[in-house]
């Protein structure tokens, strides 16, 4: 028996009936939907936002049709769990301990990110934090606004009380933090965008990034870090590491995955306006929203003692259970753990090889895929002997005339 009071609201079918619709396509219940508006105007004290479903609304205009779509897909904007960057982070406190902390946020207050540094900043002993705002995110200025108008600013956190900052309701005293001296809140010219002249001039303050960029500006964001030559730790999706920026900072060893999240899909939060319409996604017991994203990986450049760790390996070489690839001097390695010991020459093996990978016991050689005629220099594929095959569609490794996956094309050192 429910300890719930019941509530009756009156309302009239046809509207009812409509508004089912659109939280149909939404992908809540009309229960939810109530709940999640009354928490909202608890928490703001107002009306707080605007209820629709992100379907476009009819138009004959089809320049109209266009943008609505663009505005759907644009949605970028994921908070990222604290027992996720938790996680993560404690395995990096050493290399981290003295360091100033870079956050590159949509709302640093949102960020757990900034919450991590903050609660651990005495712990790890970190030499400073700064954190910026994005002015575009919908989330900035609804946990801790600033005085004045809205707008992207940064948070610099140079000390942190001995005691620390966390309320008992889980909460920081962000009011005690900044009235710290050695402390600031400033707002920036900008909009807070990370390739800005402002924020391009925090980096260069800075000595380890940790954040998770827009997903879609992922690989320009990692550009950015690798040509300020910073270390980072970072998230972001998987599919990224076969491009034609990322994998080659794999094969040179200039960046590994990180050390807790293997496979699977992450929760991330995200603003009232996103639409709940896939599958996983939702409503957490605080009414807050949140969606789920597969694939989704650490990357980082920060030396750990688990990453040199060699593979043991224990299976031995044969013609007939490693075949050879048409296109390339290789062999086929269908599953990591089956990797030969006996065998010298260049194998191919799955793009999973990176989580297992050591740099003092493989060379990585290429990429063999779809791409690799076109992002592969000539020297290499003269390397590995390429010969182009009819069907592989740009490079993918060819067995008995059938494709084959992408595979990594590797080879022993030892």
């Amino acid at each position: 028996m429910t300890t719930k009071p019941t509530t009756t609201i009156r309302i009239d079918p046809d509207v009812k009936k409509r508004a089912g619709a659109v939280f149909d396509d939404i992908g809540i219940s009309m229960s939810a939907a109530i709940t999640t508006f009354l928490k909202a105007v608890i928490r703001e004290g107002t009306m707080p936002f605007e209820i629709k479903s992100d379907r476009p609304k009819p138009s004959t205009n089809p320049v109209n049709a266009k943008l609505n779509h663009a505005f759907i897909v644009k949605k970028d904007e994921f908070y990222t769990q604290y027992e996720d960057v938790e996680k993560e982070m404690l395995n990096h406190q050493k290399k981290l301990k003295g360091k100033t902390i870079l956050c590159n946020c949509d709302d640093p207050f949102e960020s757990a990110f900034f919450r991590f540094f903050v609660i651990h900043f005495n712990r790890i002993g970190l030499a400073g934090l700064m954190s910026t705002c994005y002015a575009g995110s919908q989330m900035a200025g609804r946990e801790y606004p600033l005085e004045g108008e809205a707008g992207a600013y940064k948070a610099i956190v140079t000390e942190v009380p001995d005691d620390g900052v966390m309320r008992p309701d889980g909460s920081l005293d962000l009011e005690s933090l900044f009235a710290m001296s050695g402390n600031s809140l400033m707002y920036l010219v900008g909009d807070g965008d990370f390739r800005s002249d402002e924020c391009t001039a925090l980096l260069t303050e800075a000595d380890i990034v940790a954040t998770n960029p827009p997903f879609s500006l992922f690989r320009e964001f990692i550009e950015l870090l690798v040509n300020h030559k910073k270390e980072f730790i970072i998230l972001g999706n998987m599919n990224a590491t076969t491009t034609k920026e990322i994998f080659p900072l794999f094969r040179d060893n200039k960046v590994f995955y990180g050390e807790s999240i293997r496979s699977g899909d992450r929760k991330f939060f995200v603003p009232d306006s996103y639409p709940l319409n896939a599958t996983g996604c939702g409503l957490d017991e605080n009414g807050r929203r949140f969606i789920r994203v597969t694939g989704v990986r650490w990357f980082t450049n920060l030396k750990t003692s688990k990453r040199r760790k060699p593979l043991e390996l224990t299976c031995r070489y044969s013609p007939d259970e490693y075949p050879r690839y048409e296109n390339y001097d290789a062999i086929e390695v269908g599953r990591t753990q089956n990797i030969p010991n006996d065998y010298d020459g260049v194998m191919g093996v799955p793009i999973t090889f990176l989580d297992k990978y050591s740099p003092d016991q493989f060379e990585i050689i290429m990429l063999a895929n779809g791409n690799a005629r076109t992002n592969v220099p000539p020297k290499t594929l003269s390397k590995v002997k390429y010969r182009p095959h009819p069907e592989d569609r740009g490079g993918v490794g060819i067995i008995n005339g059938q494709r084959s996956y992408a595979r990594i094309l590797i080879r022993r050192k030892f």
